[in-house]
């Protein structure tokens, strides 16, 4: 549950003052974000909730996918108070309802069944999706199911050994469960090859600002130079959804190209606040990909 036993308390919640402290720069910020789920422990949980009152709707939005990653039930009252507040952004909303799904408590599924059919699509779909999922986990369901290489808890379990073509067929079909068409979006991205890549890719096109997110996050993962126009089209496109173009921009930022660096640098004073704030963190995640750090995290002062 992280490595808490490494650091004292007080150091754990001097990173936390890092992170809340809007007069940081926002990579700081973020860079003290992942800090803290590294370390995981109760302490750095609080100083992560403890942040959900900021301004910054793609700091709060990463704040909820952390605590969704660092799996600790702990978590889940704070989590479920930002699903509830109708007054945050619904990309915040999103990530919390995605985030219960990925610690796969039980104790959740009341207030994610109650979210079900939200006026939000994309809240919507996201809590039905963490339902599926934490059902999927109580039946202990014995599929064989390929490994992740990423190491990162997905909103759907990867399907069972299938071609790429018949994943693609999967992914694309609009008429299918959301939850099984993610769950062939796992599987092509664990496949990692050439003609997954590319079948991810043509996700991008699909309807659901909420699936062609997760595709971008997707590609963001794999970091292949093979899907840079399609991730470039999508960030360009003025009339997408600004949680799609977030994850565009993030997911450049992971590929790390040259190519990446301009375009993202041609959208730092972008009209919409979280992309423009979305291509700052992206920059300085290129730059961390090409340097010789060894992991992206933050001072600890």
């Amino acid at each position: 549950m992280g490595n808490q036993t490494q650091f004292s308390n007080q150091q754990v919640v001097d990173i936390g003052s890092v992170l809340n402290n809007p007069e940081r720069p926002l990579k700081e910020r973020f860079r003290a974000l992942f800090t803290l789920k590294n370390i995981g422990g109760l302490t750095a949980v609080k100083e992560i909730a403890n942040c959900f009152k900021d301004e910054s709707a793609l700091l709060k939005h990463e704040l909820a996918y952390c605590l969704g990653q660092m799996q600790d039930n702990r978590a889940v009252p704070y989590l479920e108070a930002v699903l509830k507040d109708v007054h945050q952004e619904a990309m915040v909303r999103h990530e919390a309802g995605e985030a219960l799904g990925a610690i796969g408590d039980e104790a959740a599924l009341p207030v994610l069944e109650s979210y079900v059919n939200d006026p939000i699509v994309e809240v919507a779909e996201t809590c039905q999706l963490s339902v599926e999922r934490i059902k999927w986990l109580k039946s202990k369901n014995e599929e064989k199911v390929s490994s992740n290489p990423y190491s990162s808890v997905d909103p759907a379990p990867p399907c069972p050994d299938r071609s790429p073509e018949e994943l693609r067929a999967t992914l694309l079909n609009e008429e299918l469960p959301l939850f099984e068409r993610y769950r062939a979006m796992f599987a092509l991205r664990n496949k990692g090859d050439d003609q997954s890549i590319l079948a991810l890719g043509n996700g991008l096109q699909c309807k659901g600002a909420l699936f062609r997110h997760e595709i971008a996050y997707v590609l963001g993962q794999i970091q292949s130079p093979l899907v840079i126009q399609q991730l470039r089209e999508r960030l360009e496109l003025p009339e997408e959804s600004e949680m799609v173009r977030h994850e565009c921009a993030e997911a450049l930022g992971s590929i790390a190209a040259p190519e990446c660096r301009q375009i993202l640098e041609a959208y730092l004073k972008d009209e919409a606040r979280v992309v423009k704030e979305s291509c700052e963190v992206a920059l300085d995640i290129c730059e961390y990909e090409n340097s010789p750090e060894f992991q992206y995290t933050a001072s600890l002062v």
